[in-house]
């Protein structure tokens, strides 16, 4: 039997899962690890965190399985994506990374779009210039930090700086690089012009791979660590919803998944791009060679349960810490009690500024329609609708370019529970399904490094072979009806507080 390693770098934690051949889980092993947040809109992780992190849990599932080191044939990284981590000339990490969900590149956007110009952005890139991608944020350390920038002679995206320790090599691939906004998302390689606009050093880049390529094997060193054999090959691996999307199989046209981590995404594969005119969806480049896949991100899906449940909802902690049953099981089933639209309270999810389909860093959390009448269960459900409505948002844009599915796949911790899931099938308007796996970008990692290592022929024949399907929920027409309603209201109160949020942001 022959096994694979998928390991994906997320924002809250690395998870490492050892499958065999036939796409079954071995052994799963994950840490966790710190956000940082030196001021309101930024986000910053450690890079060592994430290397450290990959390193434990590879070697914990190794020893978990009692797998023979020579019987590990791959590995595949899914990452965060968007993160700058820069290098010097020695390859130490010069600052903490500024990841995906960090807001602080708004006059940097503006200096990319008027060096590059709005149309030839769009052409290039598939996007206007956004304070989550990496572009930016290379931009803001040059003109606020210049003596780091001044050190710099690699640039990685996270997933990129934790290959680079396993194997020694300078690569990315395809699907990742798409979010940094210097590829050339249709011809699928670095911008030159764009990088000459923006005066940013071509040789600071890594190469670039097609998601299944091989870019090399594990050091020696690392194969020591964690008791692999250093023929074990490294893929270019993917974004985490390039590759969330090899795992639950959105691997042809017609096919689209939502995910409910962190952030939340709706994402449908494309045989050629299509590009959003207004910039409200992003357009990228697949882990299928030769394919595209377009996607509507809200910044605070999961990330708004969580901040609920560890500020305002710490009794959900301390009952699983005494029944032994996860927190967000308990929260779920609560929620499961309380009628749709939360006693007519409403959620908007923008605590880290949102993408789709406002591209406003400056729009906050709110709670609308607050009374006395309202409990912490109420007020959990409307987190779980405002995240849905966001979704709903994305689905919408995706619609209007006529990218149109029957059907939509769910994967990401909130796609365990049950009550989410039938509420975006309310609100999409069709059936919302699960895979039997539930490692979606581990799994897609794995696919990848599968193909890569010669076990699989493609991407798309290992998924079809691999991937079966699980649950369905079908929508309730009464509540889609409902939902239809609340979520006119939900993008009217964006529209009237706009503004509010601007002030809010110089106040």
């Amino acid at each position: 039997m022959k096994y694979l390693l998928g390991v994906d770098l997320g924002t809250s934690a690395t998870k490492t899962v050892m499958f065999d051949e036939n796409g079954q889980v071995v052994a799963s092993v994950s840490q966790e690890y710190p956000l940082y947040q030196p001021e309101n809109g930024w986000a910053e992780q450690d890079p060592h965190d994430w290397y450290e992190a990959t390193e434990k849990t590879i070697r914990a599932v190794v020893e978990k399985s009692g797998v023979n080191a020579s019987d590990v044939k791959g590995i595949g990284i899914s990452g965060q994506m968007h993160g700058l981590v820069m290098l010097d000339k020695d390859n130490e990490v010069i600052r903490p990374s500024i990841i995906w969900c960090d807001q602080r590149t708004g006059e940097e956007c503006k200096e990319i779009t008027a060096r590059v110009g709005l149309d030839r952005l769009m052409a290039i890139t598939a996007n206007p210039a956004l304070t989550g991608f990496t572009a930016s944020k290379i931009l803001w350390v040059r003109n606020h930090e210049p003596k780091n920038y001044a050190r710099c002679r690699h640039i990685l995206l996270p997933k990129d700086y934790v290959r680079f320790r396993l194997t020694g090599v300078y690569a990315t691939d395809v699907s990742d690089a798409s979010g940094m906004q210097l590829l050339d998302i249709p011809h699928r390689c670095w911008s030159e012009e764009i990088l000459q606009k923006l005066e940013i050093d071509p040789e600071w880049l890594p190469r670039v791979y097609e998601s299944p390529e091989v870019t090399g094997c594990i050091t020696p060193e690392f194969a020591a660590k964690t008791g692999l054999s250093p023929q074990t090959v490294v893929v270019g691996g993917a974004g985490d919803n390039a590759a969330a999307a090899v795992g639950t199989g959105v691997v042809r046209e017609g096919r689209a998944f939502t995910t409910i981590g962190t952030s939340g995404v709706v994402f449908a594969h494309m045989n050629q791009p299509n590009i959003d005119p207004k910039g409200r969806v992003h357009t990228f480049c697949c882990a299928v060679p030769g394919a595209w896949h377009v996607m509507g991100v809200t910044q605070a899906a999961g990330l708004s349960l969580h901040w609920f449940r560890d500020t305002l909802a710490e009794c959900y902690k301390q009952k699983e810490e005494e029944t032994g049953i996860d927190s967000y099981a308990l929260i779920s089933s609560d929620v499961g009690k309380v009628p749709r639209g939360s006693r007519r309270l409403l959620y908007l999810p923008y605590l880290m500024g949102e993408r789709t389909p406002h591209l406003n860093p400056n729009c906050r959390g709110v709670f609308f329609g607050l009374s006395a009448i309202h409990t912490k269960q109420d007020m959990l459900r409307a987190v779980m609708e405002g995240v849905s409505y966001s979704l709903r948002d994305c689905q919408q844009i995706l619609q209007e370019m006529n990218v149109n599915t029957k059907a939509m796949m769910a994967c990401g911790g909130g796609a365990r529970s049950n009550v989410w899931r039938q509420m975006l099938a309310d609100m999409y308007g069709c059936p919302v399904q699960t895979i039997k796996s539930k490692e979606g970008p581990a799994l897609g990692a794995a696919i990848l490094a599968g193909v890569g290592a010669g076990i699989f022929p493609d991407v798309v024949s290992a998924c079809e072979s691999l991937i079966e399907p699980d649950t369905t929920c079908k929508p309730d027409a009464a509540a889609h009806v409902y939902y239809e309603k609340g979520h006119q209201l939900y993008q009217k109160l964006y529209r009237q507080l706009k503004d509010s949020f601007d002030d809010l942001a110089s106040l």
